[in-house]
């Protein structure tokens, strides 16, 4: 699914961010033609879920997954060698898979503990793998080459525990459904202010990538980029 990034965080250090993106004419067409499934059909779908589920109900599925999403956190956390970290999301992934009933109620969060996101493309560029150039792929969006070699694994994850093969393929819709509901406000938002929407898009993923991979505190101005 095309997901559009977040609007860039200005508390960031812009100067540290270098955006690389040798293929733009191939990704300005990838990028279209996401835009236009989207429209066509991710958008609707998503919208007419928002407005047939009650927002309770789709509070637990975005809670189920987001535990689902914590535990591989917690494995990535322990590849980058962060224990601290590590702890606490064993702590809230325990919490919300018992207390809440297998993670559709987020106890953890209302405890205050913190959740910290890490995907496999995040421990490569810890370990200090470069992120190579920006690349938009077909229905997936944004990435670049480091977060395209990290997709398997990370995509593979969610659907890792489930063996029955149409419960992982509904899981699997269920889950682009309500990730794209989560984003409806957010991408209403963006085609009204971003001229450019495909440089917005790009700038503010390989902002948001840098800051994550340095857990928010990116290189100054002239340091070399992960």
């Amino acid at each position: 699914m095309a997901q559009p990034a977040s609007a860039p965080d200005t508390s960031a250090d812009d100067a540290a961010v270098v955006v690389n993106d040798p293929f733009e004419g191939f990704n300005r067409s990838v990028f279209s033609f996401n835009e236009a499934v989207d429209a066509a059909v991710l958008k609707p779908v998503a919208t007419g879920y928002r407005n047939a589920v009650p927002e309770i109900v789709r509070g637990w599925v975005s809670n189920f997954f987001g535990n689902i999403g914590d535990v591989w956190s917690l494995v990535n956390l322990a590849l980058q060698g962060k224990p601290r970290q590590a702890y606490d999301m064993t702590v809230r992934v325990t919490t919300n898979t018992v207390l809440g009933l297998g993670g559709i109620l987020d106890i953890a969060t209302e405890a205050g503990l913190e959740r910290h996101s890490e995907d496999f493309g995040q421990t490569l560029g810890w370990w200090g793998v470069p992120s190579g150039p920006f690349l938009v792929l077909p229905l997936l969006g944004p990435s670049q080459i480091r977060e395209t070699a990290a997709l398997p694994l990370d995509m593979g994850w969610d659907s890792s525990f489930v063996q029955h093969d149409p419960t992982r393929y509904s899981l699997l819709v269920l889950e682009v459904i309500d990730t794209r509901a989560s984003l409806l406000t957010a991408t209403g938002l963006l085609d009204t202010v971003a001229l450019d929407k495909y440089s917005f898009v790009r700038d503010a993923y390989v902002q948001r990538r840098q800051s994550l991979v340095y857990d928010g505190n990116p290189p100054e101005s002239g340091a070399q980029p992960r």
